[in-house]
């Protein structure tokens, strides 16, 4: 079974060598930084930091090669986005409908089986919107997966083959924030799941978004207006039960306990859990248990330290 240690923000308070310890031997380490994009490159503070050989994988080097030798590819991987970008945008719209009502009804009181009744069903509407636009982010990615898996095309099979290879002699791998929709293009392009098998992943900020199930963008008070919590896309699926939340102390209204409630009881069953500066959570094959400065989201509205899940 992989161990699994989801980190908050490192560039403040760096723990991952602490993490490293707790979920993989002493060795090599493999690193994802392609949701820095033009930055991949910059791992000395990380490799001072952790005080172990890494091979930095560069998949966002390699997708540039692999775009070079098959330019087809590129098209078909853009052609993917224009179609993400529009569903977003009526996801989107649909959604502030759904959401504003369910937060009218969770402010009025005093409270009655009825008002309850209503509530609930509020926030049913909205779990079954995010069910529909989950369902079609998986169409999409379906229909393009096929069309990405052309036996043809060598330097795309090349650098998968290489990174296997890589992955092979690494004792972990870990996955950088950044960019999270470029960081899971990356990932999915060179099917890095499927090349892992059991080998410890260490993940912080976007990192840890990539791997749960959903994907899910949330500000509530961005400079635009009021923002509403949407689902960007379907994620690895790597770290089960967990929706983790970098930087939820200054995205996210932890002292507004309708906002709270709606955004747990929305993503429920999934512990909806803040990482923040210092945070951590380890998964060791059985259980979620939280390392330091974990707290979760609880539908009553109220936030509270993690313990297990």
């Amino acid at each position: 079974m992989r161990r699994i240690a989801l980190l908050g923000p490192q560039r403040l308070q760096p723990i991952i060598s602490q993490a490293l310890d707790r979920v993989a031997g002493q060795g090599p380490l493999a690193v994802v930084t392609a949701g820095w994009q033009e930055r991949e490159s910059e791992v000395d503070e990380l490799a001072d930091h952790v005080r172990r050989p890494i091979t930095n994988l560069r998949l966002h080097a390699r997708a540039e090669e692999v775009f070079q030798a098959h330019p087809e590819l590129f098209s078909i991987l853009r052609e993917r986005q224009d179609q993400l970008k529009l569903l977003q945008q009526l996801h989107r719209l649909r959604l502030d409908y759904v959401l504003e009502a369910a937060r009218r009804l969770l402010r009025r009181s005093p409270s009655s089986t009825l008002l309850e009744k209503e509530q609930e069903s509020a926030i049913e509407a909205v779990r079954s919107l995010d069910d529909h636009h989950a369902a079609s982010l998986r169409d999409i990615h379906r229909e393009f997966e096929a069309r990405l898996k052309e036996p043809s095309r060598e330097a795309l099979l090349r650098h998968r083959r290489e990174l296997e290879e890589i992955l092979g002699d690494s004792v972990a791998l870990a996955i950088a924030g950044g960019h999270v929709a470029v960081l899971l293009n990356r990932l999915r392009l060179f099917e890095i799941p499927a090349l892992l098998g059991d080998l410890p992943v260490v993940a912080w900020s976007a990192g840890a978004m990539a791997l749960a199930d959903r994907v899910v963008l949330f500000h509530d008070h961005p400079p635009q207006g009021a923002g509403n919590a949407e689902i960007l896309d379907i994620g690895l699926g790597l770290a089960p039960g967990i929706l983790p939340l970098p930087h939820a102390e200054s995205r996210l209204r932890l002292d507004d306990p309708v906002r709270v409630s709606l955004f747990a009881r929305r993503f429920s069953p999934a512990a909806c859990v803040t990482l923040d500066n210092g945070s951590s959570l380890l998964w060791e094959g059985q259980s979620w248990t939280d390392g330091s400065n974990t707290r979760r989201l609880q539908p009553s509205g109220d936030v509270e330290v993690f313990e297990v899940l």
